[in-house]
């Protein structure tokens, strides 16, 4: 509690932040008002807003002011109820509430004989501006995308939806970081019960340390492991405006430009926003070439390794003629050759990425051009292979989330395993075994596959194709029904 000693108050203070050296304690000199000491962490607030909308005020004032202090009217209340120009400003009778107000970019306001704090915000931490997606290229459409501001984000939303049913709820996660987590929805179109899910996992977290929303995807897992991303992240806006208009749930997370949308399904991780801003054969077109990339980077090492292993006859005589001739003198089998090409792949697209932005694109196609020719001369793998792994990784980079594409990646490994040990049986058993595995996984009580699993016709001309706006137009969401 807050003690009308202003000494013992900043001994306190000064105890649980441990003397930081970006602590900054402000005595002021008698004003109108009184005598007051300002507490801050430089770096977190605006200096010329602390100038101008703080001290200036207090060091000055009218008879009037000085009349009802004088006559014993509570000065740092008086000041509360309006004598700051300043937006957010808040009385407290904790210290632990005053502080958590500091570390999230406050002045506190104390003065001797007062047993409470003013807290008035003047955040002024330096943050990128907005500015294009990064991760998610816009070939189409708005070109700006979220920033690591949490307010700022939410502003983003409110300039696309202007509507007076957008609700945004706040609370705080994580005992050390404290990080401002948001749920946004339209209040007239939310499934209430996920919505009530929603707010019953974020608030029954126990978590230490909250950096990324990424922490929330793997805590919101209800049993057993899966691979599979149950939450989506965007970090566009008007992505984000649209799975608000289809009655999801947005979460925003302080500190990261990504945004996590609940619930998620399958199919929505094949769906861009600029399916919407074409026409529909041509986003239909590419929204089926999505789906067939996706599965050929899942599958297509498998199905050359268990037809060359165990189904040659399968193969044109021609066709087969040319590749046992491109085997011929390979010292490995089609598994391990595989194997190599792949692992060769993964570690020059994870050095392309880490390497700097200037040279990483570099390193990764000429180490893959350089690697790719020389194993082919050297005999270590055929040329076969390296058109197999190559298509492969041109498929994997169709699809527009990157979370669903590295489903793919790991169970490449997987059918590759089975196609070697049992040939196309295995690969239709693995493919089984994964239907099975997709129809159990629920995101917030929502079926993986819907709406192909429930069955849901009226939503399928918005899952594998897209219908014409005038189709669209008739159902009262006008994306995909959950």
């Amino acid at each position: 509690m807050i003690t009308s000693s202003l000494d013992a108050n900043i001994s306190e203070i000064r105890k649980r932040l441990g003397e930081s050296a970006d602590l900054v304690i402000r005595p002021l000199g008698t004003g109108p008002w009184g005598t007051f000491t300002l507490v801050y962490l430089t770096g977190l607030i605006d200096e010329r807003s602390l100038q101008e909308e703080i001290m200036a005020p207090l060091m000055q004032g009218t008879d009037t002011d000085e009349r009802a202090v004088a006559a014993g009217e509570p000065s740092l209340r008086f000041i509360a109820a309006g004598r700051l120009s300043i937006g957010h400003v808040r009385m407290h009778s904790d210290l632990g509430q005053a502080i958590r107000e500091l570390l999230f970019g406050s002045c506190l306001i104390l003065t001797e004989g007062a047993a409470c704090a003013l807290s008035a915000e003047i955040k002024g931490a330096e943050e990128r501006p907005v500015s294009e997606p990064t991760t998610e290229t816009v070939l189409r459409g708005p070109q700006h995308s979220f920033n690591e501001n949490i307010n700022t984000n939410v502003a983003l939303i409110r300039r696309i939806i202007h509507s007076e049913q957008l609700r945004v709820q706040s609370m705080l996660l994580g005992s050390q970081t404290q990080t401002n987590v948001s749920i946004v929805y339209l209040e007239d179109i939310v499934d209430k019960q996920v919505l009530q899910s929603v707010t019953a996992k974020l608030e029954q977290l126990k978590i230490d340390a909250l950096l990324e929303g990424e922490y929330l995807e793997e805590l919101f897992i209800e049993r057993g492991y899966t691979p599979f991303p149950l939450i989506f992240n965007t970090e566009r806006p008007d992505s984000v405006a649209g799975a608000l208009l289809e009655g999801r749930i947005a979460i925003l997370v302080d500190g990261t430009p990504f945004v996590l949308v609940a619930p998620a399904t399958f199919f929505s991780f094949f769906q861009s926003p600029e399916d919407y801003y074409q026409r529909a054969d041509i986003a239909t077109f590419l929204r089926l070439t999505r789906f067939a990339a996706y599965f050929v980077s899942m599958l297509l090492p498998g199905l050359y390794i268990a037809v060359t292993t165990f189904h040659p006859e399968m193969l044109p005589t021609p066709l087969l003629i040319s590749l046992a001739a491109q085997r011929e003198g390979i010292p490995f089998p089609a598994f391990i050759e595989a194997m190599l090409m792949e692992l060769t792949f993964e570690v020059l697209r994870e050095a392309g990425v880490r390497m700097p932005r200037a040279i990483g694109p570099a390193i990764s196609i000429v180490g893959a051009l350089v690697l790719g020719q020389a194993s082919v001369q050297a005999g270590l793998v055929s040329a076969g292979m390296v058109i197999i792994v190559s298509f492969t990784a041109i498929a994997s980079f169709s699809i527009p989330q990157i979370s669903i594409a590295a489903t793919a990646r790991l169970f490449r490994f997987l059918f590759m395993g089975l196609a070697a040990v049992l040939g196309f049986f295995g690969l239709v058993a693995g493919v089984i075994l994964l239907l099975v595995h997709l129809a159990r996984l629920r995101s917030f009580g929502i079926s993986y596959l819907a709406p192909l699993s429930p069955l849901q016709p009226g939503a399928l001309r918005d899952v594998f194709i897209r219908a014409s706006w005038k189709t669209l137009a008739r159902d009262r969401k006008p994306r995909q029904q959950l």
